[in-house]
């Protein structure tokens, strides 16, 4: 028997791990689609910004087309909820108008955001300008944060 050099080949690539590489991909674009929100289904949640200050944290909600009456913020438990409804202004009676491009997200919208203990929950305002929803969370004094002077003995 003669001895015969060892060639390494790569892996054979089997049908089962092209077609797990394809599901991670698309789980993937899924999880990260502009109007997915945590609710079950393909509804649509307004985009926000949440940023913080030493005084303050401060929610930022996009509601293009909304008015201040279609939105609802409710505070319970110190979960802050924002929610409410956008209509759609097109009918599917009108025999005029065609639609060719249909892109914009209508229905009722819900989020909810747990607030840190260290906000004043009874302070909290809202203000709504130019569709733009903003909230106003002070903090209390003990989380605005000190510096504590080193004595020297």
């Amino acid at each position: 028997m003669a001895i015969t050099k060892y060639i390494r080949r790569r892996p054979i690539r089997t049908g089962w791990r092209d077609l797990e590489e394809v599901s991670n991909r698309m789980s993937r674009f899924f999880d990260s689609v502009p109007f997915s929100t945590d609710t079950v289904g393909w509804g649509w949640a307004p985009h926000v910004d949440v940023s913080e200050t030493n005084e303050e944290l401060m929610l930022t909600a996009e509601l293009p087309g909304l008015s201040e009456d279609d939105v609802t913020i409710n505070l319970e438990n110190n979960v802050l909820s924002i929610s409410g409804e956008k209509t759609a202004t097109r009918s599917e009676d009108d025999a005029e108008q065609r639609n060719h491009v249909w892109e914009r997200r209508y229905g009722s919208f819900s989020r909810s955001f747990t607030l840190p203990r260290t906000v004043r929950t009874d302070d909290i305002s809202a203000l709504f300008k130019n569709g733009v929803l903003t909230i106003h969370m002070p903090k209390i004094p003990e989380a605005t944060g000190r510096t504590i002077k080193i004595s020297k003995n």
